[in-house]
């Protein structure tokens, strides 16, 4: 047997008919290349896969278990494509289930669109390492602790133990307070205000020797006392603390104050609170007394 008949052969062999879909006759041939073009773009998508991981990896920008589920959709998007090729090799008209299906993708389209904004948002926080896990967050109002990142949504928890999913795409196009993202320390802030026959030196030397002597405090920063305002009727004073301990920010404020009463309170020293003296005419006392006489 020649060459040239082997080859003949192996062409009638590919040409012979297998299936009949949609009016178009598919042949070994046909499922030779169906199947060829899976077996590609399943390797394709792995490979992609593992270049996404290597790239991040090696710039040490993320961490692998966040770029995961990015790697893993560029993975899927790149199978997808390649089955869509495979069933239109085989004779699926796609072209008419697409057309026909128009009116049904732009409706997908705009219920896709929020999906995606919190995927890239994700994406986008990840690389720049904005928003992680442990973060003390201040957003819409609320104080929350970051439990997990995710692909669409952050898993977060209030102060009330109730867990929050917070999509996205709020931590990056709104105006978001990360206490915690270089810094850790946090500012507490105690006003009090006394009255204005203290002396004004004791009432300092005293709050200052409260702020120095929280254990809970940190070290890296001195407490500031600052003299705020005169009003109305107290002098006003701040005491400002720092912690590392943004989640517990609230106890520690109130033990702040705790700590001021007593001091002060061992000190003789009042605290003032809102006072208003009336005086009355002498026309209106005369007429008080004679109605209290006439009573």
């Amino acid at each position: 047997m020649s060459f040239q008949d082997v080859v003949i052969r192996i062409k009638d062999f590919l040409s012979t008919p297998l299936y009949t879909i949609g009016g178009t006759q598919g042949t070994v041939g046909t499922a030779l290349i169906v199947l060829l073009t899976i077996l590609v773009t399943l390797w394709l998508g792995r490979l992609l896969k593992k270049a996404i991981m290597h790239a991040f990896e090696r710039g040490g920008s993320m961490d692998p278990d966040a770029i995961r589920p990015y790697a893993r959709g560029a993975q899927l998007l790149v199978v997808v494509g390649g089955l869509l090729v495979a069933f239109n090799t085989m004779g699926f008209k796609l072209t008419a289930v697409f057309a026909a299906g128009g009116l049904f993708a732009v409706a997908l389209g705009f219920a896709m669109k929020n999906i995606g904004e919190n995927f890239v948002s994700g994406l986008i926080m990840r690389i720049e390492k904005s928003v992680k896990r442990g973060d003390v967050l201040r957003v819409e109002g609320q104080i929350v602790k970051v439990k997990d990142v995710g692909v669409r949504y952050t898993l977060a928890m209030n102060r009330d133990n109730d867990e929050i999913l917070i999509p996205n795409s709020i931590l990056v196009q709104s105006m978001v307070t990360n206490r915690t993202l270089r810094d850790p320390l946090v500012r507490l802030r105690a006003p009090v205000g006394v009255v204005y026959s203290s002396d004004m030196k004791l009432v300092r030397d005293t709050l200052e020797a409260v702020a120095a002597g929280l254990s809970w405090r940190a070290r890296k920063k001195d407490p500031v006392v600052l003299l705020r305002a005169f009003g109305s009727s107290s002098v006003d004073f701040e005491v400002s603390v720092w912690t590392e301990d943004a989640w517990r920010s609230e106890q520690h404020t109130s033990k702040l104050n705790e700590a001021i009463w007593w001091a002060l309170k061992e000190a003789g020293i009042v605290i003032a609170f809102p006072q208003l003296d009336v005086h009355f005419d002498p026309g209106v006392t005369n007429s008080l007394q004679n109605l209290r006489r006439t009573g």
